[in-house]
């Protein structure tokens, strides 16, 4: 059995495929398994790519492979301002309640 879209003589657009597809999917997984602060670029990167192919007008085979790596980037950005803004909270807390300003040192 022979599918229109194999072979020499296929029918409609032939897929492209985007350079950096691959690159924002493993920065994106990345950032939410090993590494948080990767988040940002890969959101950048996937922003760029997908404005890259909007622009084209070619389909593209990878694009899903894009938008996942985008949205794994844009949660794992999220948790790192939560996490920066927790520190920073708890950080201030102590520094008001006077347990790193030196008010009660127990050397």
């Amino acid at each position: 059995m022979s599918y229109p879209n194999q072979g020499p003589f296929s029918y409609g657009p032939q897929p492209h495929t985007h350079p950096n597809g691959t690159t924002i999917l493993v920065l994106g997984i990345l950032s939410l398994v090993v590494c948080t602060p990767l988040g940002p670029f890969a959101w950048s990167m996937g922003n760029t790519a997908l404005r890259e192919i909007d622009e084209s007008g070619l389909f593209y085979d990878n694009r899903g492979s894009i938008q996942a790596g985008r949205i794994c980037g844009i949660i794992s950005s999220i948790l790192l301002i939560v996490t920066v803004a927790f520190v920073v909270i708890i950080f201030a807390i102590l520094i008001i309640s006077g347990a790193l300003a030196g008010g009660s040192s127990s050397f």
